[in-house]
């Protein structure tokens, strides 16, 4: 496989992602649990690939680095910064959050869920925008 694909493929896996996370999110608005469950263990699942995909295309590509110049440089870097420093974050909230629905316990899940989606939503979309902005030239 060309690993110069991996990003694309990368910035799919995120998009579905948050697509899923919405998705879920407005079935268990209107009380359906059993497609809420579906769209968030899949969003997971989606997001473990994602890990792995994102881990072999830096470990075989390397650094790439941002060519952009003036305020897009300070907008791509603050959104990487902010996206870096939640995407640590969403594993271990992400999997608290399923454990807690999984095991029944819906009360701590949906505490932990409300801080847990939005992170975890802002990751996805950032992660595509980042990959706009990094390999598509997207503002430069």
């Amino acid at each position: 496989m060309n690993i110069n694909v991996l990003p694309a493929i990368n910035a799919c896996l995120n998009a579905l992602s948050a697509l899923l996370l919405l998705t879920g999110y407005a079935f268990i608005r209107r009380g359906n649990r059993r497609v809420h469950r579906f769209c968030m263990v899949t969003a997971f699942s989606v997001s473990v690939v994602f890990l792995a995909s994102y881990l072999i295309h830096h470990a075989l590509a390397g650094i790439i680095y941002y060519q952009g110049q003036g305020w897009v440089r300070s907008l791509y870097f603050f959104i990487l910064t902010t996206h870096t420093i939640l995407a640590v974050l969403v594993p271990v909230l992400a999997i608290i959050t399923l454990r807690r629905a999984l095991r029944g316990d819906f009360a701590r899940h949906k505490k932990i869920a409300r801080i847990t989606f939005p992170i975890w939503l802002y990751v996805s979309v950032t992660g595509v925008v980042v990959y706009f902005m990094l390999y598509r030239g997207f503002l430069q």
